[in-house]
Order: C-alpha cells, then sequence, then structure tokens
C-alpha cells in the first residue's frame, strides 16, 4: 500500500489507494496543503470518523459547485462548449452534499462542529474561488489529493467498523434511497459506496488536473 505521509506509491499492491505523485512546483503546493489539512483534521477528529465525515463533507461539497460555476460563466464568456466538464463537476458537488446529509444522520453534529462548519465552509469556498481563478490546475490537483485523503479515511472507517470498535448500525434510509441500497443494509454498505465515490472524484479530479498539460 502507498504510504500517505511519504507520498510513495505502490498501486499495484492496493488498486484502491492509488496516487498521483506530484510532478511540478503547483502539485508539491497541492500536495503539502493536503498533509498539512489533514493533520489538523486527525488531531482534531481522531477516531470520531462519523463526526470528521459531517465536516469534511461541508467541505468537500464546495469544489464541484465553485469550478462549475467559474467554468460555467467562462463558456458563456468564450461561447465556447464546456465538454462536459460543468455537469460533471456540479454532479460531484451534489454527490458530496448527499454524502453529507448521510453522515448528518448517522452523526448527528453538536453544536460546536455546526459552528465549525460555518466557519470551515466560508473560508475555503473563498479560498478555493481564488485558487481556481488563479490555478485551475492546481485547484483540480488539490482536490484530487483530498480525494485520496478521503478514500484512506474511509477505509480506516471501514476497518473500526469491520473490528466492531464502531457499531455497524442500520443505513439510514436516505442512503437506501440514494444508492439503492438492500433494505436491510449496514453502515459498512454505506461506507463502501461513499468510498467508491470518492476514489471517482479523486480520479476525475486528478483527470482535469492533467489536462491542462495537454493544451
Amino acid at each position: 500500500m502507498q504510504d500517505s505521509t511519504t507520498g510513495s506509491t505502490s498501486p499495484s499492491d492496493d488498486p484502491l489507494h492509488p496516487h498521483h505523485t506530484p510532478v511540478g512546483f503547483s502539485d508539491k503546493i497541492a500536495f503539502r496543503l493536503t498533509k498539512f489539512l489533514r493533520f489538523f483534521a486527525d488531531s482534531f477528529f481522531a477516531k470520531r470518523y462519523g463526526h470528521r465525515a459531517v465536516v469534511l463533507e461541508t467541505v468537500a461539497g464546495v469544489p464541484g459547485m465553485v469550478g462549475g460555476m467559474i467554468r460555467h460563466m467562462r463558456s458563456l464568456r468564450r461561447l465556447e462548449d464546456d465538454r462536459e466538464w460543468i455537469h460533471t463537476l456540479l454532479d460531484e458537488a451534489e454527490n458530496e452534499r448527499m454524502h453529507l446529509m448521510t453522515f448528518v444522520e448517522i452523526a448527528q453534529p453538536s453544536w460546536f462542529e455546526r459552528m465549525i462548519i460555518l466557519l470551515a465552509q466560508g473560508i475555503f469556498f473563498v479560498s478555493f474561488f481564488l485558487l481556481y481563478v488563479i490555478s485551475g490546475r492546481t485547484a483540480h490537483r488539490l482536490v484530487g489529493y483530498f480525494e485520496e485523503e478521503a478514500v484512506y479515511s474511509y477505509t480506516e472507517y471501514l476497518a473500526e467498523v469491520d473490528s466492531g470498535r464502531i457499531e455497524n448500525i442500520p443505513a439510514p434510509q436516505i442512503a437506501i434511497d440514494y444508492w439503492q441500497l438492500p433494505a436491510q443494509a449496514r453502515l459498512r454498505d454505506v461506507i463502501i459506496a461513499v468510498r467508491e465515490d470518492e476514489a471517482g472524484h479523486r480520479d476525475v479530479n486528478h483527470h482535469f488536473a492533467d489536462s491542462f498539460d495537454k493544451r
């Protein structure tokens, strides 16, 4: 498996966790920023994975909406097709929103966590908007690295459930309806579905970042 801290990679050993090795200054900035934020998330939430998911998914729903909005305006301004980027990014934002709605049912965030959500979302929205305007490539690479970390976190969450340290409670109805899970689905099934979504967002955003080099 890839070492998330050092950035070394062995995707053949663990195909669920491929890692994009930073290439160039912007990639390295995005990678180091991701690790910096991961440190604070680990320090604050520790193994409270449900509560971590609630706070982080409120942030995760921002990039797709910001990117889709900026590319929408650019498409109108330049009279050019968006090459399906707009729809893909808005779909990503909606998917992350559904992750949030699901984990709100599971974790029931406290008033303090709700205040953190307000602060984090406001700061991140403005920061990501400016980053996307300055460098769309770096913005997508950053999201790609965020999603790599999300896959690791949900894998750790799954391990806690499988070990019995976190109760494998029934899946919320909103999750059953959204992912079309069996009526008897449990938390484990939800985590697997969310992790698969995050892996898809990881690959899409790394692909979008790479596409800037091909222009």
